[in-house]
């Protein structure tokens, strides 16, 4: 009988969607389940983008360009431009969803047993995906109690070795939704003037920053050539299913070892690009409605979360993701235990686990990450759910 590979058995499941058979159960016995496990918003997708795709004329649904359409690519640059970063439509491969960006950027850059650090609690698929590249995540750890503050730059040097190729951030992050600071944001540029690494930039949610701005990995001085921009519109215009995003940088090395890649799948998606194309369009003010959507409902999450005896959550400067500590025992068994043997009122809600967003065993234990995309009616009901649910949690500390 032949086995799996290796890869196989160590690619973990998703912590954010592994308990979706529980509460497919749990919605069969008719209880309503608030879902705030994933980062999917409730805000509607832009009209136009619908429209563009509605009034498409062609008669055949062709393959486009390897890197993208070459006018999606030409219309991202002016994107950009918008948030002070200056590129060429040639620096842009436009990927299948920010995910193959990510997996394009280590397949381009790191060899197997190269390591990547990334400071923890991560999100979770970087774990999946530098085991389909063979690369070991080396994590270095922040904690609630600094609001999952970048650790101090001398934490990170600590870990380099001469297998280190990369430093992976997010920025805003998910799962904490904690905004690097400008300070910060150097600190990473002068780790990098001393060190050859590449520097990968998940910037997925630039759009939802409440606490300051968001800095750029591609604003940095004198590592241009060292930075990966990975990004996707799956968050910024509500498209996730779209699945498109795009592999941003000015190494011409590594743009020729992703259009390998990116020619291997043959190209991105032909109705997305298409939608996509026509979001840039949007009105310069179209994010300040949904941003204020978002900044709202973290102020109501955070509050409610807050005032529950034992909780603590940091208040998150960006995104829409939070974090926070229970007084419980596992938060993999609480998070099952909510779905398999809670409700209030008929409902109850559905979070994720923690420990699957760090690389260091053991910890999480204590924290969920829970995703802002409902409404604040929906929110509250939520919070009304986890806050009896905690009264009764057998594994209560």
């Amino acid at each position: 009988m032949p086995t799996i590979s290796q890869r196989g058995q160590l690619m973990p499941p998703s912590p954010i969607r592994k308990l979706v058979p529980f509460a497919e159960a749990a919605k069969k016995r008719g209880t309503k389940v608030f879902h705030l496990n994933i980062g999917q918003p409730d805000i509607a997708t832009p009209q136009s983008m619908m429209d563009a795709v509605r009034n498409i004329d062609f008669r055949v649904l062709e393959y486009s360009h390897s890197a993208g359409n070459e006018s999606y690519r030409q219309k991202l640059t002016e994107y950009y431009k918008t948030v002070g970063i200056n590129i060429t439509a040639s620096e842009i491969i436009v990927t299948t969803g920010g995910s193959e960006a990510i997996l394009f950027g280590m397949l381009a850059c790191l060899d197997p047993g190269d390591e990547v650090i990334i400071p923890e609690p991560f999100y979770a698929n970087y774990n999946g995906f530098a085991i389909a590249a063979g690369v070991k995540v080396v994590p270095v750890t922040s904690y609630i109690d600094t609001g999952f503050a970048l650790p101090p730059i001398s934490e990170l040097e600590k870990k380099i070795t001469p297998r280190t190729k990369a430093i992976i951030i997010c920025n805003p992050n998910n799962p904490t939704g904690y905004l690097y600071t400008a300070e910060e944001m150097e600190q990473l540029r002068d780790l990098l003037l001393r060190y050859p690494l590449f520097l990968f930039s998940d910037e997925a949610y630039r759009e939802f920053c409440y606490e300051g701005n968001q800095i750029s990995a591609m604003h940095l001085k004198g590592v241009e050539d060292q930075v990966i921009l990975m990004d996707t519109i799956s968050k910024r215009y509500s498209a996730c299913g779209a699945r498109l995003g795009a592999l941003v940088t000015k190494n011409k090395a590594v743009l020729d070892a992703a259009m390998k890649l990116a020619q291997a799948r043959l190209s991105p998606p032909s109705f997305a690009q298409i939608a996509a194309e026509a979001a840039i369009d949007l009105p310069a003010d179209y994010f300040e409605e949904t941003r204020k959507e978002y900044c709202n409902r973290r102020d109501l999450l955070v509050a409610r979360l807050n005032a529950m005896p034992g909780v603590y959550c940091p208040c998150p400067g960006g995104a829409f993701y939070a974090m926070a500590r229970l007084p419980i025992d596992d938060s993999d068994l609480f998070c099952q235990w909510l779905l398999e043997s809670f409700s209030h009122q008929g409902a109850t809600v559905m979070l994720a686990p923690a420990t699957g967003f760090y690389g260091t065993p053991g910890l999480g234990k204590q924290e969920v990450r829970l995703a802002y995309v409902l409404n604040s009616d929906s929110i509250n009901q939520a919070m009304d759910c986890l806050e009896k649910a905690l009264e009764v949690y057998p594994g209560r500390k």
